[in-house]
Parts: structure tokens; C-alpha cells; sequence
């Protein structure tokens, strides 16, 4: 891991095409801007394990639905 530090205002560049910039330091809170392609998906890391999950268990579990599809 790469640790960085930054300023308000000041940025990183990832990959040529994904900037992330510091906006504002509040405390232990700070708020980031990300400016990335719309193909880049990004999510905050607790949304992106739920995705992974959900993704997980969809594919282990046939849901009734499917199941109904498959014989008929």
C-alpha cells in the first residue's frame, strides 16, 4: 500500500485518467472528490463488499424464479 499525504486542494493521479482530490479535513473526517471515466466504476468499499456478496450468494443459490425457468 501506498500511503500519501495531501493537502486541502491537493490531489493524486491514478492511471492517467482517475484524479482524486482532497476537498476538505473536518476533524478525523475528510472528504474526497473522485473525477474518473464514467467506465470506471468506483464504490465505497462497504457498498463494493456488499456487491460482492450479494454476487456470491446469487451464484450459489438458484432462486425459485430460475428454477421455474429452467423447467418449463
Amino acid at each position: 500500500m501506498l500511503a500519501l499525504s495531501r493537502k486541502k486542494g491537493e490531489a493524486i493521479v491514478i492511471n492517467n485518467d482517475i484524479e482524486i482530490t482532497i476537498l476538505e479535513v473536518k476533524g478525523e473526517q475528510v472528504k474526497i472528490g473522485i473525477a474518473a471515466p464514467k467506465e470506471v466504476p468506483v464504490y465505497r468499499k462497504e457498498v463494493y463488499t456488499q456487491i460482492q456478496e450479494a454476487n456470491k450468494e446469487a451464484m450459489t443459490e438458484p432462486s425459485p424464479e430460475l428454477l421455474k425457468q429452467l423447467f418449463q
